[in-house]
């Protein structure tokens, strides 16, 4: 099968692309078919070696987190899905990743299709969906009628953050460049600080929950908006505990754990219209491709998801 590997650390140019043997799986397994995936900001860590602490990978390394296609072969032990079926999911985070033609796929992390549901838009959702989720959800609790401060809210995981969020009721706010201030209000976003003439820590008070997605002096300066016994989760950084202890806020760092039965739940967000996925860019399934989707997303300014298209 093809696929896009490294065989060592460094910028985009060490993604290469070459034919390596299909996968076998295991008998809790799904082969998927891939027909897209997306990129993530963890493919370029792992990618850059910034992560060998976490993840120390065997070289050579299939990278990508994010897959959507169809099931063409299963496990003796897998029992909710069919061959034939159209899938998403997160996968675990091994070497064995999603930029390839097929992918080895645990069944308790696959998800299913909705049938108006795009393989693109399905292979936007999982990693950036699940951390949104699992941070408003599993972390804050957040509830109809709390304020809710999302950073970044045009980027992958704000766009889902600030959907999910109206969903269960909040009134939410993001930061945003003027360009996408009409963009994240038609997500759901209430108000719109731009980030580059406004200083949201000066305008925002009396919050219950902050989702940091930058670190450094964003995620200081976000403890200032936040009433006693807020919350605040970052993807970016882990919290410093005595910033968290000064203002009495609930801080912590969030790590996706990829989950099958959450993923199904963005699935009938998404089939009762309070959830859409939202690509900035989608590309070919090639080398020089790849590595010009992981060139803009290092650049943290793109907009939405970034698509590539495998089959």
């Amino acid at each position: 099968m093809k696929a896009i590997v490294i065989d060592q650390y460094g910028d985009k140019d060490v993604l290469q692309e070459r034919e390596v043997d299909q996968p076998s799986i295991q008998e809790n397994q799904v082969l998927l078919e891939i027909h897209a995936t997306s990129i993530n900001p963890i493919d370029w860590k792992v990618r850059a070696g910034y992560l060998t602490d976490m993840l120390p990978f065997e070289f050579p390394i299939i990278l990508g987190w994010d897959a959507a296609g169809i099931i063409v072969e299963k496990g003796s032990n897998v029992t909710n899905f069919e061959v034939g079926e159209r899938v998403f999911t997160r996968p675990a985070t091994t070497r064995q990743g999603t930029y390839a033609e097929y992918a080895p796929v645990d069944e308790n992390l696959l998800a299913k299709m909705p049938a108006s549901m795009s393989f693109e838009e399905a292979a936007a959702i999982p990693l950036a969906g699940l951390t949104a989720w699992q941070c408003l959800v599993d972390f804050a609790g957040v509830k109809k009628d709390d304020k809710v401060l999302i950073h970044a809210g045009a980027g992958g995981v704000g766009t889902f953050a600030i959907q999910i969020a109206k969903s269960l009721g909040a009134y939410v706010t993001t930061t945003a460049s003027e360009e996408n201030e009409e963009f994240v209000k038609s997500l759901g976003a209430d108000q719109v600080i731009n980030y580059k003439t406004e200083d949201f820590s000066q305008i925002l008070h009396d919050y219950d929950f902050v989702l940091d997605s930058m670190g450094g002096e964003v995620q200081s300066n976000s403890y200032k908006v936040l009433k006693p016994k807020g919350k605040l989760v970052s993807i970016a950084a882990p919290p410093n505990e005595e910033e968290a202890q000064k203002y009495e806020v609930e801080a912590g760092f969030l790590w996706l754990d990829p989950k099958g039965e959450q993923l199904q739940k963005l699935a009938d967000l998404y089939e009762a219209g309070k959830l859409k996925a939202v690509i900035g860019e989608t590309f070919d399934f090639n080398e020089k491709s790849l590595q010009a989707a992981h060139a803009l997303s290092e650049t943290h300014h793109a907009r939405g998801k970034i698509v590539i298209k495998v089959k």
